[in-house]
């Protein structure tokens, strides 16, 4: 598709927060290259009062979405186990592009399936990590790159309000369910919890992690639960040191980072809350002589990342490669399996 084809129609499969606080506000501010046209929910009530928001069809089902004409980029947002199935419908649909919310699938297999439907229709795969599309993240990791070194030590550590307090800076949110729902009890509940983890919060910088790091064996030392709700994970990948720490619901103090030290330099990147629209994050680069800062800039990882998918589609940039986004997902789940092996053989 080339840029003379005008502004591209946008349907989002699921009008939760993530469509409403987040895709929704960044695709207005980019009318002349998208439009949302058709939006998809299961929940009537909410799916007709956002797909009104956004002057959008309507439909219950997804397949209705991704048939129409109208769509040339799908937006799938849906629960997680949906991802696959959905994200390799659009691309046998013919689409111009389609964007998955973390994370890309639930298994390595589905992964791959989804890598062979785009790579089959020529259909372009996007994954929303947009930490990765954070302009700070990416001129730091740019001069990283000049003078290379593999890091020891990396640690990734999101200390953060409820997502609600962040979703309302950005839009009114319509259908939130109030509350948060039981946890299963039991060792049924810290698999839930562990898996929940790594593939619902460190999944947004674990791609982020593997870019800095040769391939390497991934062992899992420890897991450890924190309260209120979060997780502390560390392993090895290769000889580096990995520390996931993640705590949710503490208040208003949020601290999102992550941090990679090497013998002779180190960088630290602090990223913005999710959901609030107020720019990029901030990166310093220490090699031990001077100190190079990058950021804060004007746009935020959402708008970079809608910026990507149009370039993208008109051929301005290349498509994602599809191997790097499998082995990004098989780099998570391989962390999540063996934090929920030593879950299990704990007893807890």
């Amino acid at each position: 598709m080339s840029v003379s084809a005008g502004v591209l129609g946008v349907g989002v499969v699921a009008a939760g927060p993530v469509a409403q606080a987040i895709h929704l506000p960044t695709l207005a501010r980019m009318s002349d290259r998208f439009d949302v046209v058709h939006v998809a929910d299961v929940n009537d009530a909410v799916g007709r009062a956002v797909s009104a928001r956004a002057n959008a069809r309507f439909s219950t089902e997804a397949r209705a979405l991704i048939d129409d004409p109208a769509v040339d980029v799908v937006v799938v947002g849906s629960p997680d186990r949906f991802h696959a199935e959905q994200a390799i419908a659009a691309c046998e649909a013919g689409k111009a592009a389609v964007l998955v919310e973390k994370p890309l699938a639930l298994t390595t297999a589905d992964a791959r399936s989804v890598a062979d439907a785009s790579r089959r229709t020529g259909v372009p795969v996007i994954v929303g990590t947009m930490h990765g599309f954070d302009t700070a993240w990416v001129s730091a990791v740019r001069e990283w790159d000049l003078h290379p070194e593999v890091p020891h030590s990396v640690r990734v550590s999101s200390v953060l309000p409820p997502n609600s307090w962040s979703e309302d800076f950005a839009t009114e949110i319509t259908g939130r369910v109030p509350g948060t729902p039981a946890a299963p009890a039991g060792i049924d509940g810290e698999i839930a919890a562990v898996r929940g983890f790594v593939l619902g919060l460190a999944i947004h910088d674990l791609p982020l992690v593997r870019r800095l790091l040769p391939d390497g064996p991934v062992e899992v030392r420890s897991v450890d639960r924190l309260q209120p709700w979060g997780m502390e994970i560390v392993a090895t990948v290769g000889a580096c040191l990995l520390e996931l720490h993640g705590v949710v619901g503490v208040g208003w103090d949020p601290d999102w980072s992550l941090e990679a030290i090497a013998t002779d330099k180190s960088l630290r990147m602090q990223f913005p809350l999710s959901y609030v629209h107020a720019g990029s994050g901030t990166a310093s680069l220490n090699d031990g002589e001077r100190v190079l800062t990058f950021g804060p800039y004007a746009d935020d990882g959402y708008l970079n990342e809608w910026e990507h998918v149009y370039d993208v589609i008109t051929g301005q940039v290349a498509a994602p490669d599809l191997g790097v986004l499998v082995a990004d997902l098989e780099f998570a789940i391989s962390i999540a399996d063996q934090a929920t092996a030593l879950v299990q053989g704990s007893g807890r």
